[in-house]
C-alpha cells in the first residue's frame, strides 16, 4: 500500500492533538483531481474545527480527521472526465469539505481547482490567497452586490479572509477601502502592501473615521463591532457577516436598527453557499488570479513545515502572526 504523509486531529482539543502520521495515498474517482501537495493554509476555520465548535453541526468532521481547506500543488493524476489539466501543472485548489488540505496528496473536485501556470504567482502566496479572493469575489458580487464607485470597509484587515477583500474590491471598481484592526496591530497594518486607502483601530470607530459611511462593510469579527458597524453604514448599505474570530457566540442584533437605518445584514459562509451556488466558482477563481496576478494580494506569508502544524495552531489561537500561516509538505525530518 502506497502512503502519504499527512497531519491528524486526533481529538478535539489543544493545538497538541494535531500529530503527523502516514495514510492511505488517495486516488481521484470520476470528476476529480489528485494533487501533490507543496503548501496547505492555516486558517481560523482549522482552529475552531480542531477545538470542536462546530462538532454537533450536520457533515462536519469527527476525529481522526485531517484539517485543512486550501492546497497549492501540482496535478498528481486525474479521475475520469476531468480535462483541461495536464499532470505536473501547477495548480491552487479550494476544499468541499473542509478537511484533507494538511496532506502531501489531495483529491479535490475538480471545479474547485484552478491552473497558477502563466501567472508568476509563487505557490505559498497563492495557497494563501486565491481561494480567499474567489471567495471574496463571490461574496462582494453575488451577496453585497458592489457596484462601482462604492466605498467598502474591511474589519480584521489583515487576516487570512479580510486580506482578500482590498485586492478584489479595487478590481470591481470600489472607490474607497478602509481596513480596521485591533490597537495591537496598527503597527502591522503600516507596512502591509494590501491595497487599503488606510487601516484605522476598531478600538475607536468614531474618532478614526469621523462621520464617514461606507456602502459594504465585510465582517468577520462580529461581537459588538458587528452592531457598531451598523451606524457606519449609508442608507442602503450593506453588512457581511462573514465571520466570528471575536468568538462571541452570544451576540445578536437589534433588527429595528435595520429598518431606521435602511440597511441590510447578510450572511457569507462559503461552505454553505458555494455548493448551491457552483456557476459562480469558475468566474471566482480566475478573477482571483488576476487580481493577485496583478499585486493586489500582496500579504506576509508565513511557512511552517508539517511537524510545526501544532506551533502554526497555537499561533493563529494566540494572534500572534503578521499574515497567513502556510504547512509546506516538503519537510521530511
Amino acid at each position: 500500500m502506497i502512503l502519504m504523509r499527512a497531519v491528524q486531529a486526533t481529538s478535539f482539543g489543544a493545538p497538541s492533538v494535531l500529530t503527523v502520521t502516514e495514510l492511505p495515498d488517495p486516488v481521484p474517482g470520476p470528476g476529480e483531481i489528485a494533487i501533490d501537495v507543496t503548501h496547505s493554509a492555516v486558517g481560523l476555520v482549522d482552529v475552531l474545527m480542531r477545538r470542536g465548535v462546530f462538532k454537533d453541526q450536520p457533515g462536519m468532521p469527527q476525529p481522526p480527521y485531517v484539517p485543512g481547506l486550501e492546497v497549492a500543488g501540482t496535478v498528481r493524476a486525474i479521475g475520469a472526465g476531468v480535462t483541461g489539466f495536464t499532470p505536473g501543472e501547477p495548480v491552487v485548489s479550494m476544499s468541499a469539505a473542509g478537511t484533507g488540505g494538511y496532506a502531501s496528496v489531495y483529491v479535490a473536485p475538480a471545479a474547485l481547482v484552478v491552473s497558477t501556470a502563466g501567472y508568476g504567482i509563487e505557490p505559498g502566496l497563492a495557497v494563501s490567497v486565491v481561494p480567499n479572493a474567489a471567495m471574496a469575489h463571490v461574496a462582494l458580487t453575488q451577496v453585497a452586490h458592489l457596484a462601482e464607485g462604492e466605498s467598502v470597509l474591511v474589519h480584521g484587515a489583515l487576516g487570512g479572509f479580510s486580506a482578500a477583500f482590498p485586492g478584489i474590491a479595487r478590481q470591481l471598481g470600489a472607490s474607497r477601502v478602509v481596513g480596521t484592526v485591533r490597537t495591537g496591530k496598527l503597527a502591522a497594518a503600516a507596512d502591509t502592501r494590501l491595497p487599503y486607502d488606510k487601516i484605522v483601530d476598531s478600538a475607536d470607530l468614531s474618532t478614526a473615521l469621523a462621520d464617514e459611511k461606507f456602502d459594504v462593510v465585510i465582517d468577520p469579527v462580529g461581537g459588538q463591532l458587528r452592531t457598531r458597524s451598523l451606524s457606519l453604514l449609508r442608507p442602503g448599505g450593506r453588512l457581511i457577516a462573514a465571520g466570528n474570530a471575536s468568538d462571541d457566540w452570544t451576540h445578536q442584533i437589534d433588527s429595528n436598527q435595520l429598518w431606521l437605518g435602511s440597511v441590510t445584514i447578510s450572511g457569507f459562509n462559503a461552505g454553505a453557499f458555494l455548493p448551491t451556488h457552483p456557476q459562480h466558482i469558475r468566474p471566482a477563481l480566475r478573477a482571483a488570479l488576476t487580481a493577485v496576478a496583478a499585486g493586489l494580494g500582496e500579504t506576509v506569508v508565513d511557512v511552517l513545515p508539517f511537524r510545526e502544524a501544532a506551533i502554526a495552531h497555537q499561533r493563529m489561537e494566540d494572534r500572534t502572526l503578521r499574515g497567513r500561516l502556510v504547512l509546506t509538505s516538503a519537510d521530511r525530518s
